[in-house]
């Protein structure tokens, strides 16, 4: 990515993060009802498979902070990089968030107080009224498996790196199709920010769990995969 300005590449990456929240976070609140949780699974993990097409080369199309850790870690870009990175994800994901809500508003009684934003939570916000424990252990199982499946489909010893949106795209699906019910499925930082920014109250004070959570994931997958690829690249 090294021809491509940190600039650029940021904008990409809040572009493509707020695409991603529209995509996912829009389907949920604004046609949840009619497709249920396997339609918002489908939307987060097509709109993430379309993307890394779009902007994988001009980014990396990592559309989340806790990718951008992983990656971080593995050295694929430099920390100055990758804090630009993370600033333009959240920007991009408040955007997106902003966009849900100005077509929820258009909508006969739509209350954002009643009917949310799509944001996450445990206990009495929890989709499946599941406390913190739980909710922690999924969103660092979850994160760490997206984000150890994204080093991989796009490390050097990747089969075909080229046509990682796939298995990405379709690790995205599964991991929401296990934990919408949960806690709505975070795995990414910047998801959960921008619609508990707009929302407020409860999701702004329970935020902190899909922050840290997420990012403890990323440091395991990040591990996990330094442990499993390093050797074989040596090899």
């Amino acid at each position: 990515m090294s021809e491509v300005s940190t600039a650029r590449a940021a904008t990409a990456e809040g572009i493509g993060t707020g695409l991603l929240v529209i995509g996912g976070v829009g389907t949920a609140v604004l046609a949840g009802d009619s497709v249920g949780t396997i339609g918002i699974a489908l939307a987060f993990g097509l709109t993430l498979l379309a993307l890394v097409f779009a902007i994988g080369p001009i980014s990396g199309c990592h559309v989340n902070p806790a990718v951008t850790l992983g990656v971080l870690l593995s050295r694929g870009i430099e920390p100055a990089r990758a804090a630009v990175y993370v600033v333009a994800q959240v920007i991009g994901a408040i955007a997106g968030a902003a966009v849900v809500l100005a077509v929820a508003s258009g909508r006969p009684g739509y209350s954002r107080a009643a009917d949310g934003l799509g944001t996450n939570g445990f206990g009495s916000a929890s989709t499946g009224g599941y406390g913190l424990v739980p909710v922690a252990i999924i969103e660092v199982v979850a994160t760490a498996i997206l984000v150890f499946v994204v080093l991989s489909a796009t490390s050097r010893t990747a089969s075909a790196p080229h046509a990682a949106g796939v298995p990405i795209g379709l690790t995205l699906t599964v991991l929401h199709l296990v934990a919408i019910g949960i806690d709505s499925t975070s795995v990414n930082p910047a998801r959960s920010i921008g619609p508990a920014v707009l929302t407020g109250h409860l999701a702004l004070s329970q935020l902190w769990v899909f922050i840290v959570f997420p990012l403890v994931g990323a440091v395991i997958a990040a591990s996990v995969h330094r442990l499993l690829v390093t050797p074989a690249r040596a090899a």
